[in-house]
C-alpha cells in the first residue's frame, strides 16, 4: 500500500502528526466512522483531540501499531498507555483477530501475577493518570487485584527497593524522615508510604477492593489515618476538607470496631475546624459513639462551638452516648456500659464547675445512661455537690430536677454521711416528693392529651418535654387553639397549678427542717473531694 501524508492530527495541543489517514482507518474504528462519510479524494484533512490518552505519547505508540501492520512490543512500562489509547481509537472487536490491538494487550495481562511490585505500583499510577476517575476498565481492574493480592499475603515484607524510593513517583510530602506514626516497615504495613500517590478519587476503588479481598480491616483502618495525616501536609483546605470527608465515608466500609478510638477523635478535632458536611460529622459521630467504651476522658474535653458561654462541648457528649446505646444496643454487654458510665462520671467531675452551663444540659448528662449502668451513684453525687456549690443562685426547683438524678441506695457510707451534713442539697424527703409530684404530673399532662389531642398529631410531652412545669403548660395551652376541647385542659391546668402550690409549700417545710439540721453540722468534714481539672 502506497503511503501518504493526508491527514493532519493535532494531539492536546501538544503536537502535530502528518499521517496516512487510510492506514489509520484500517486498525482504529474511530477513524473508520469519521472518514466513511467522506469521499475519498478529500484532501487537507484536519483532526483536532483535545482529550487523548498520554497525549503525543499516547498517539505515537497507536501511529507505530498501525505503521507495523498491526505489531508492536507491549511491556510493563507502556500496556496501560497502549490499552487506554486503544479504547479510546476504538481498536477492539472491529478488527480482525491479529489486528486487533485490545485482545493482543490481554494476552500480558494474564501474567500481571508476576510482575514485581514497583512494575504494579508504575502501572497503577498511569491508569490515575490517564483514566476517568469513574472507570472500571479490565486493566484497572487486573492491576488493583493483583496489587492487592500481593499486599494480603501472609509473610510479604517490604521489597528491597520500594517504589517510593523511586524519584519519579514519589510522593511530593516526603514523610519517611519526619513521621513516626507507625512503622512502614512492619509485616501489615510496609506497603502504607508506597500508596500515597493515589488521589482521592481513586483510593476509594483501593479501598473497597482491599475489603472485598477480605484484607484485615485494623489494617485498613491505620493506612487511611496514616493517608488523610500524611496528604493533610500539602494541601489546601478545600483540599483537607475533601480528604477528611472522603476518609471518614471509607472508615464506615469495614469494621466497626476497627478504626482507633483517639484517632477518630483527633479527625473529629480536625473536621470540626474545616466544617465537613454534616452527614460526614454524623458518620463520624456515629462510629465514635459505637465504642465510646475505648475512650478516656481527655477525648471528650472538646471545645464549645464558637459562641457558646460553656467551656465544653457538652452536646455532643449527649449525642456519642446516645449512640452508644442505640449502636451496641444488640452485643452491649455490662463491662461496656459500666466503662461508659465511668467516663460520663469522670466528665460530669469536669464540666461541673463551668459556671456557664445550663442546669438543662448537666441534668441531661446525668439522666443520660439507664441507672442500671452505675453500680454506684457517688460519682454523681460529688458532681451535683460542685455544680450547686458554683451555681448557689440556682432556684430550688432547679435543684430538685437536679438531685432527682441521685439513687440513695447506691451511695456509700461515706457519701451519705457527707450528703447528711451537705446544706446545698435539699432533703432526700423533699426530693422524693418532687419526684413523685412530677410523675403524677406527667400522668395527668398524658391524659389531657388524649383527651384534647384526639384531632392532633402532636404531643404535648414531645413539645415541651418531660421537665415541663406548670408555666410551660399555660404556654403550651394558650399556643394552640383546640375550641370547645380548650376548657377542658384549661380545668386539668389548674387542678395542677394547686398541686404544683402545694409541692412548694411541702418543699419550703422540709427546707426548714434541714435547716434545724445543718446548724448542727460539723466545722470540717474531714474527707478529702476529687477536686475536677477545672479548679485544681
Amino acid at each position: 500500500m502506497e503511503v501518504c501524508c493526508d491527514l493532519e492530527v493535532d494531539v492536546n495541543g501538544e503536537e502535530i502528526f502528518m499521517v496516512d489517514r487510510r492506514i489509520l482507518a484500517y486498525f482504529s474504528g474511530r477513524f473508520n466512522k469519521l472518514f466513511s462519510r467522506l469521499n475519498s479524494s478529500t484532501r487537507n484533512l484536519k483532526v483536532i483531540f483535545h482529550d487523548f490518552p498520554g497525549g503525543a505519547e499516547g498517539f505515537e505508540l497507536i501511529a507505530r501499531f498501525c505503521y507495523s501492520s498491526g505489531k508492536t512490543e507491549i511491556t510493563t512500562s507502556n500496556i496501560v498507555l497502549l490499552s487506554c489509547a486503544a479504547r479510546f481509537m476504538e481498536m477492539g472487536a472491529d478488527g480482525s483477530e491479529n489486528h486487533n490491538l485490545l485482545d493482543q494487550i490481554e494476552k500480558p495481562l494474564e501474567e500481571i501475577y508476576y510482575w514485581t511490585w514497583s512494575e504494579l505500583l508504575v502501572a497503577l499510577k498511569q491508569c490515575q493518570d490517564l483514566l476517568p476517575t469513574t472507570d472500571s476498565s479490565l486493566i484497572l481492574e487486573k492491576v488493583l487485584g493483583s496489587l492487592v493480592e500481593r499486599i494480603a499475603l501472609p509473610g510479604v515484607a517490604s521489597p528491597y527497593t520500594s517504589f517510593s524510593d523511586n524519584s519519579t513517583f514519589k510522593f511530593s510530602c516526603d514523610t519517611r524522615s519526619t513521621d513516626s506514626m507507625m512503622n512502614i516497615y512492619s509485616q501489615r504495613s510496609w506497603w502504607f508510604e508506597d500508596l500515597l500517590f493515589l488521589n482521592i478519587d481513586l483510593i476509594g476503588k483501593v479501598i473497597k477492593m482491599m475489603i472485598s479481598r477480605n484484607l484485615d480491616h485494623d489494617t485498613i483502618s491505620k493506612f487511611l489515618f496514616y493517608y488523610r495525616k500524611s496528604r493533610f501536609r500539602c494541601a489546601s483546605p478545600a483540599e483537607q476538607c475533601k480528604i477528611t470527608e472522603v476518609v471518614i465515608n471509607l472508615l464506615c466500609l469495614p469494621d466497626r470496631s476497627s478504626p482507633s478510638c483517639k484517632h477518630l477523635f483527633d479527625i473529629y478535632r480536625v473536621a470540626w475546624s474545616l466544617k465537613i458536611s454534616r452527614q460526614c460529622r454524623k458518620k463520624l459521630e456515629n462510629l465514635i459513639g459505637s465504642q465510646l467504651d475505648q475512650a478516656t476522658v481527655d477525648y471528650l474535653l472538646v471545645p464549645s462551638p464558637r459562641g457558646k458561654d460553656y467551656i465544653y462541648d457538652v452536646n455532643l457528649v449527649l449525642r456519642l452516648v446516645t449512640v452508644f446505646l442505640f449502636e451496641s444496643c444488640s452485643w452491649l454487654s455490662m463491662s461496656r456500659l459500666n466503662k461508659v458510665a465511668g467516663l460520663t462520671d469522670s466528665y460530669l467531675a469536669e464540666v461541673s464547675p463551668d459556671s456557664h452551663l445550663k442546669p438543662s444540659k448537666f441534668i441531661a448528662l446525668l439522666k443520660v445512661l439507664p441507672d442500671s449502668a452505675r453500680q454506684s451513684h457517688d460519682g454523681l453525687y460529688y458532681a451535683m455537690d460542685m455544680y450547686l456549690e458554683v451555681h448557689s443562685r440556682t432556684r430550688e426547683e432547679e435543684k430538685m430536677r437536679v438531685c432527682s438524678a441521685l439513687n440513695y441506695e447506691k451511695l456509700s457510707a461515706e457519701a451519705l454521711k457527707h450528703l447528711a451534713l451537705n446544706s446545698k442539697f435539699p432533703s432526700r424527703a423533699a426530693v422524693k416528693s418532687f419526684i413523685k409530684q412530677q410523675s403524677k404530673l406527667k400522668s395527668l399532662l398524658q391524659n389531657t392529651h388524649r383527651v384534647v389531642g384526639c384531632g392532633s398529631s402532636l404531643d404535648a410531652k414531645e413539645y415541651m418535654g418531660e421537665t415541663a412545669d406548670a408555666e410551660e403548660i399555660h404556654h403550651y395551652v394558650n399556643k394552640k387553639n383546640f375550641s370547645a376541647e380548650t376548657q377542658n385542659f384549661e380545668a386539668h391546668y389548674h387542678r395542677m397549678q394547686w398541686r404544683v402550690m402545694e409541692l412548694e409549700k411541702l418543699c419550703r417545710i422540709m427546707q426548714t427542717d434541714m435547716g434545724n439540721i445543718t446548724k448542727r453540722r460539723l466545722s470540717s468534714l474531714g474527707n478529702a473531694r476529687y477536686l475536677p481539672r477545672l479548679c485544681s
